[in-house]
């Protein structure tokens, strides 16, 4: 008889968590370290995250398609420079098909909660039909832009018109003939605007903080073009060229130094202000639109029909605040009501707050909330991708792990990183994989310290209300350039993890499937 009781058997060694980008990444990371006992699930029924989610008029990408694309799956066949957002859900679809990832999908399925079992050394993962799924590993792979953020404004509920969010767009919703409002000025904003624009009856903008705008390079791809795209080596050069320029605009602000960054910014400014100043005729608008802070405190986006939306007779922007809403319409601290038949809340996501991402309980060792742990301590996470307490979880988006830039960029890297810590647990012949604090403890500080310097904090950027900055006074983005990221998360010691096996059960055989 066996002097030793039967480890717990898991019913996957691997569930993801979100079948979006990240998802895909992760689940092709995982076969390429030889881990194939693995499942994706996700609340849609349909793969793709954020752009099977974001389906409201006019949603694109707002980096070219050429660098918005993994490295080890790039296409020539984009209809535009920067894509439509249909065109990335079914680039999600295609890549689950070449990868062999449809029989992993479980799609319907909403995650409700997480807990660590300590005696198994597993997850277990509750669903919203009473299900438990249990994982030796799991990988959080849940994007930031997907839980939409309803703006907190008195009697919004009480409004009597029609009320959507972006992130929930409603296609039976005809706009046609109405009056619309559109809270929020936004990346999504900047969009949403013109495309809906010309079919209303009149279309009124409230604005809080106006925001940075820069000429869209964007075209129809054509037969050139797609030539050009088609052929692997001018596309490689192309991608090349376009990921230096981001390295040097993004992570350059971050790392380079502040005398250098600084002056940088305020000259890239003045064209940029030029160019949307030429945009809007009345000189009033004009100024609204005009940021008062530095460039790159917020995110900047591209449009090349936004601002001038605002010259057609139709569209009115509002800056003064909103002070509530009623049956009829939105009233603004001037006293004035304006009715609307329709109010569209372009207001971002809930990416910082409390039980966001993930969006539901997760508990670790000794029955320590992430939730709580976070609020508390601050968001912090070893490359954005573990946390002391949580043995065998893994983010894809976690706190201190993107570079601003292109988020395929992040998860390749965070990928590839949870895919050979589990690798090597197998390899030791160990169930068990956690962070230790130290290391942990050390990259935060090398953050922080870092994040001495960032602009983000200084008076340049007073007033600009940056999702940047969250209620700890943080920037849990990564202050580093993407090529650190990408070196540092394929190459950081494998000693940085704990590996164990739970006490009382047997230690697993020290097996890895070969890869497919």
């Amino acid at each position: 008889m066996n002097a030793h009781p039967e480890i717990p058997r898991a019913d996957h060694e691997v569930v993801v968590v979100g079948a979006g980008f990240g998802g895909i990444g992760a689940g092709i990371a995982l076969q390429r370290k030889g881990i194939h006992d693995f499942v994706i699930v996700d609340k849609w029924d349909r793969v793709g995250g954020t752009w099977h989610a974001n389906t409201y008029p006019g949603v694109a990408v707002d980096i070219p398609s050429f660098i918005y694309s993994f490295s080890y799956e790039q296409r020539g066949d984009w209809s535009r420079i920067f894509a439509p957002g249909d065109e990335l859900r079914d680039y999600a679809d295609s890549m689950v098909d070449k990868y062999g990832l449809r029989r992993k999908l479980l799609l319907g399925t909403t995650i409700t909660g997480a807990e660590y079992d300590e005696d198994g050394g597993l997850w277990r993962l509750r669903t919203d039909g009473d299900r438990t799924l249990t994982a030796r590993f799991v990988v959080m792979a849940v994007g930031g832009l997907e839980r939409p953020k309803m703006p907190d404004i008195p009697g919004l509920q009480d409004f009597g018109g029609a009320l959507v969010h972006t992130a929930l767009w409603d296609h039976d919703l005809a706009l046609a003939g109405k009056r619309v409002a559109v809270i929020g000025t936004g990346a999504t904003a900047l969009q949403l605007v013109p495309a809906i624009a010309a079919e209303v009856d009149h279309l009124t903008v409230f604005q809080r903080t106006p925001i940075w705008v820069f000429p869209k390079t964007d075209a129809a791809v054509g037969p050139w073009g797609r030539a050009v795209l088609g052929n692997r080596l001018l596309r490689s050069g192309i991608r090349a060229v376009g990921t230096l320029a981001t390295e040097i605009g993004m992570g350059g602000m971050v790392v380079g130094p502040a005398w250098l960054t600084d002056t940088g910014r305020r000259l890239a400014e003045i064209p940029v202000r030029r160019w949307m100043r030429s945009q809007v005729r009345d000189p009033r608008v004009r100024e609204q639109l005009i940021p008062r802070y530095g460039l790159g405190c917020k995110r900047p986006s591209m449009s090349n029909d936004y601002l001038a939306t605002f010259n057609r007779p139709d569209v009115r922007l509002v800056t003064d605040a909103i002070e509530r809403v009623d049956e009829h319409g939105v009233v603004t601290a001037d006293g004035i009501r304006h009715d609307v038949d329709v109010i569209v809340c372009a207001t971002g996501f809930k990416l910082w707050e409390k039980d966001s991402v993930p969006p539901f309980p997760v508990i670790g060792r000794d029955r320590l909330s992430l939730g709580d742990f976070w609020d508390t301590h601050r968001f912090q996470a070893y490359h954005g991708v573990s946390v002391p307490g949580f043995p065998n979880m893994f983010a894809i988006t976690g706190p201190y792990g993107f570079v601003l830039g292109s988020y395929i960029w992040m998860i390749e890297a965070t990928a590839a990183h949870l895919s050979r810590a589990i690798a090597e647990t197998k390899r030791r012949g160990e169930s068990v994989c956690e962070i230790r604090p130290s290391a942990h403890d050390e990259y935060f500080a090398a953050c922080l310290r870092r994040q001495e310097k960032n602009f983000l904090f200084t008076p340049a950027c007073h007033g600009s209300n940056t999702y940047y900055i969250n209620s700890h006074g943080d920037s849990p983005f990564r202050p580093s350039t993407h090529g650190e990221m990408y070196w540092q998360n394929r190459h950081y010691d494998l000693d940085d993890y704990r590996y164990s096996t739970p006490a009382g059960t047997p230690r697993p055989h020290r097996i890895l499937e070969e890869s497919a």
